[in-house]
């Protein structure tokens, strides 16, 4: 813990009160934190009070600051300014209301609305009408308010978007791709002070990352379109069976071999429920079900069909959300992630009555803001999945962190859960992303690192001789650790280990759950590019979660938010003292606390802690314990 108070002092961390009627999140304040080569000088909107750093300048006379900063991109070239007649997308946050009230709305789990949420503490119609008459006389056009007034968009020339925000965009070349970003903050006029809090869409940077881990099944893989027998596995734990190969037909996947001992192995969807309890608790059939994805998603669905019918489960309805504009992109790296979080969620649920799959335009802030803002005001499935992130510092600095931490607490407020994952580099974020956006240690993943969703993390599972859970132990690359931006939620007081930062606050520790990630003993998946295969990280971790909480709705539908129930049942549970494994775990309550392994800074211990979080789940368990 030292070390991380000793980073954040050198973070430039600095903070005092946050109190007021229209307080927007848990953000912690950061100053003259050091992003790529630049020193940026940043401070929060609304009532989050800041001790400015000395080299901070006010804004200019007439104009109001937002959390929206510059920033300058790491290993990048400066090609000058961006082409002012490029035409450009913004997407303006606004304001909520009574903050405090929402959030003791989520304590006590209420359900509200989105139409009372919208009444009681969205941005008014006046506020409404002063950002978007600002707009339409700065020359934007397109201006389109969602319906929970928190974001606007409009569209525009480079030139009349910079004067607009008085800010400057540039274009860079960062590893042979061209981008632009603001190389100044952006400002909004006087009269917008407090409404407008931050302007995303001045860069087109993809700040978040999508990498499932995939490995090989130990089997052998027929050349042609007909059935082959594998050879016996040299392992008591690897695969056998005989299976078509031939594309793309339906294929049966291949079943695990019994094997004498407990040990690592591979585990189709069905495999899961037995590891992780699932006896009782009856498939969430009439429980909905949303993942967020990028670009086309169509691939993904079609593998997730043949996936259905191999795994022998039933074949769930399907919607597609488009959010924003359609793109063409079929990455097969992102078509592998929506495959896995469709098959993985629904699989460990044992089935949904609808998989709305929400597709944004691109793996930008601007677009997942939207994205996140649909899902919130269509409201039409309780629980979501994210498996993508990006270190947080980036969420911060261009003010996506406090437009999506308001947007999820807003579904928190009507029930919903955002599941993510908390990414596959352990205690740090990765360095050197391939997009330019700076990582490295301590910052976490967003997110994950919002208290408004449920972060993920990972484990490797043993299972015994009859496939029942044997132990787990923390994932060496499991993200996990203290967010440098984000306080605790009330629920993690008492259970998350004191992290005092050097000001007195307490930031937010990740992950809140662990489950299956250890590409050893990952999940048997059909995927469109490479067939049969085995596939893991925090991607397959929180799709499982996912499904494991929509097991829970089916039975308990007035659960709200899961994050303080899932710390609630742990909170009233019985200290551990029954132990299990190897690899050596407790089980407390509905709760498998994983004592060992190690993501880097940070090993597992008993009770709470930042490589697995409470554990894992029991299934049945945790459902009766919620019943109580």
């Amino acid at each position: 813990m030292k070390r991380l108070v000793a980073a954040a002092i050198a973070l430039g961390i600095a903070a005092t009160g946050c109190s007021g009627a229209r307080s927007a999140s848990a953000l912690l304040p950061v100053s003259g934190l050091q992003f790529g080569d630049g020193t940026m000088s940043l401070s929060r909107a609304g009532a989050h009070s800041t001790r400015a750093p000395k080299d901070a300048a006010a804004a200019p006379a007439g104009w109001s600051s937002t959390a929206t900063q510059a920033f300058s991109l790491k290993n990048a070239t400066d090609l000058g300014a961006l082409d002012p007649s490029k035409t450009l997308t913004v997407r303006l946050g606004l304001q909520l209301h009574n903050v405090d009230a929402l959030k003791q709305a989520v304590q006590s789990r209420a359900k509200l609305s989105p139409a009372q949420i919208k009444a009681s503490y969205g941005p008014t119609a006046d506020e409404v009408a002063k950002v978007t008459t600002y707009l339409q006389s700065q020359g934007l056009s397109n201006v389109v308010v969602e319906p929970n007034n928190v974001l606007i968009s409009a569209s525009g020339s480079a030139g009349a978007i910079a004067k607009a925000f008085n800010t400057t965009l540039h274009g860079f070349s960062v590893n042979g791709a061209t981008v632009f970003a603001n190389t100044a903050p952006a400002y909004v006029p006087s009269t917008l002070n407090g409404i407008v809090v931050a302007v995303l869409g001045l860069n087109d940077v993809k700040t978040y990352n999508v990498a499932p881990r995939k490995g090989t099944l130990a089997i052998n893989h027929a050349p042609a379109a007909t059935s082959a027998t594998a050879p016996q596995p040299e392992s008591p734990c690897a695969i056998s069976s005989v299976f078509i190969v031939g594309l793309p037909s339906p294929q049966p996947i291949p079943t695990p071999q019994a094997y004498t001992t407990g040990c690592p192995r591979n585990y189709t969807p069905s495999d899961y429920w037995r590891a992780y309890d699932v006896n009782s608790s009856p498939a969430a059939s009439s429980v909905n079900v949303a993942i967020m994805t990028e670009g086309n998603p169509r691939p993904a669905i079609d593998a997730f069909r043949i996936n259905e019918q191999g795994d022998g489960l039933p074949q769930v309805p399907v919607v597609l959300k488009q959010v924003g504009l359609a793109s063409p992109d079929v990455n097969p790296v992102a078509i592998d992630e929506w495959t896995l979080d469709m098959t993985a969620s629904t699989g460990m649920a044992g089935a949904v009555n609808t998989l709305y799959v929400y597709a944004t335009t691109s793996l930008t802030d601007s677009d997942i803001a939207l994205m996140y803002n649909h899902w919130v005001t269509d409201d039409l499935a309780p629980i979501g999945n994210s498996s993508f992130g990006g270190c947080e510092v980036y969420q911060y600095v261009d003010g996506a962190m406090l437009i999506d931490d308001e947007v999820l607490l807003e579904g928190a407020a009507q029930g919903q859960t955002m599941f993510a994952s908390t990414g596959d580099t352990g205690s740090f974020c990765s360095v050197g992303n391939p997009n330019g956006v700076p990582g490295g240690a301590p910052l976490m993943e967003y997110p994950a690192a919002s208290p408004y969703v449920v972060a993920v993390g990972g484990t490797t599972l043993w299972s015994q001789v009859d496939g029942s859970y044997q132990g787990e132990s923390a994932w060496n690359a499991g993200g996990g650790g203290v967010s440098q931006f984000e306080y605790s939620p009330y629920w993690q007081n008492g259970v998350q280990p004191a992290s005092s930062t050097p000001v007195g606050l307490t930031f937010r520790g990740l992950p809140d759950v662990a489950m299956d990630a250890d590409i050893q003993t990952g999940m048997i998946i059909y995927l469109a590019d490479q067939g049969w295969t085995v596939i893991g990280g925090t991607s397959l971790a929180s799709p499982l979660a996912a499904g494991m909480w929509a097991r829970m709705l089916q039975q308990h539908s007035n659960v709200g938010f899961a994050a303080p129930a899932l710390y609630h049942a742990f909170a009233v549970s019985n200290p551990g003292n029954k132990y299990v494994g190897p690899p050596p775990t407790i089980s407390v309550g509905p709760f498998h606390d994983v004592i060992s392994g190690s993501n880097g800074a940070f090993t597992a211990t008993p009770n709470y802690d930042y490589t697995t979080g409470l554990g894992s789940v029991d299934v049945d368990a945790l459902n009766a314990v919620i019943g109580s």
